[in-house]
């Protein structure tokens, strides 16, 4: 257990500052007056690099690679882009996942009571399960590698490495584990979601999964295609408890799984590697609602009690596990009394969400 924990903050572009600023006020309300966090703010994203030619100054990578964890709001503005058509704010993101080998994305699906669902017939406590996202491969791996020749051609490569599949596929039967099993059945699952019918690099993803699945007797595996788990996704995701893809897999279909739960405003993320933890709303950074305080904090805020809790585990600190704990009950007991953004079909802003979730922890303080 540390005394202060150092957490660097980039707010980054659009609505980031907002939703940033409103999980750091949460935060310091779950901790209280004595809080072991100091947060310290840097520079990154789009619209400094149409101030500075800079997306992600040496400085501020410097700052994240030694802090106990990083939190960020959101990246990039369409338009902003670098010579080869890329976005320029999502130099932040993709370089700490690839320089501090943040390998393990972990985004959770799960429906809150109170938050209408798109699907007929499911609610809340239907939908529960874990999109573990392979972060340093695959084929995002190949940004800035790639080829273009004279304009007639391009070639990206997708790379997997036995290393790589294996450690993702070992914190998936982990996260199984430590789960409640899938709504369905209560069973504990590991789905391996692949490609392996049509290409080598995804039969070899699967290949590593069956020398690994042996070592966890206790949890049930299966297989499904990319394209069929798109259509389960939707058609009965009660039975899913952990799916481990590749990175781009794994990038489009929790956005997917977002979509069934009330949007990407409720889609929270962590990026884990061996030292460094990366803490940030699967959201992006939607520039046409900026400024105007409408945009829903729900998912940074538990971003940001995902960042407690690994930091609690990693230290053991009960004190920021507590703390976890206690945002999340309030962020759902605010759901479901109906403490909804616009995107949910709400009328609550951003500053009324966080004020609410402030208060909620100051009575929860004081009846403990």
């Amino acid at each position: 257990m540390k005394d202060i924990y150092e957490i660097a903050v980039v707010h980054g572009d659009g609505i980031g500052p907002e939703v940033c600023a409103a999980a750091i006020e949460v935060v310091r309300a779950a901790l209280g007056n004595q809080s072991p966090l100091n947060f310290r703010e840097y520079p990154a994203g789009a619209e400094h690099f149409l101030m500075t030619g800079e997306s992600f100054p040496d400085p501020t990578f410097a700052a994240c690679r030694d802090a106990d964890a990083i939190l960020h709001g959101a990246g990039g503005i369409p338009g902003v882009v670098h010579p080869d058509g890329t976005e320029a704010g999502l130099d932040f993101t993709l370089r700490l996942r690839f320089e501090l080998d943040l390998y393990a994305n972990i985004r959770p699906i799960r429906l809150f009571q109170g938050v209408e669902c798109p699907l007929a017939g499911v609610k809340a406590g239907d939908i529960d399960y874990i999109i573990l996202r392979e972060n340093s491969e695959g084929l995002y791996a190949a940004r800035g590698a790639g080829v273009q020749l004279r304009g007639e051609l391009a070639v990206d490569t997708l790379v997997q490495t036995r290393r790589g599949v294996e450690r993702i596929v070992r914190k998936a039967f982990e996260l199984a584990r430590q789960s409640n099993g899938a709504p369905k059945d209560g069973v504990k699952r590991v789905t391996c979601c692949d490609k392996a019918n049509v290409l080598r690099s995804y039969a070899f993803f699967r290949s590593v999964f069956d020398a690994v699945a042996p070592d966890y007797p206790d949890i049930e595996t299966e297989y499904v295609l990319i394209d069929a788990m798109t259509m389960h996704l939707v058609l009965r995701p009660q039975h899913f408890n952990v799916i481990v893809t590749e990175n781009m897999f794994g990038d489009i279909i929790s956005d997917l799984g977002a979509a069934t739960i009330g949007g990407m405003g409720l889609a929270p993320s962590a990026e884990l590697g061996d030292r460094n933890g990366f803490f940030q709303a699967a959201h992006g950074s939607a520039p046409d609602i900026a400024g105007k305080g409408i945009a829903n904090p729900y998912g940074t805020v538990l971003s940001a009690a995902a960042m407690l809790d690994w930091l609690g585990e990693k230290n053991g600190d009960e004190r920021l596990a507590g703390a976890a704990r206690d945002i999340r009950h309030v962020t759902n007991a605010a759901m479901s009394d109906g403490l909804l953004s616009a995107d949910l079909k709400g009328a609550w802003g951003t500053a009324g969400i966080t004020k609410s979730l402030c208060e909620r922890l100051g009575q929860l303080r004081v009846t403990i």
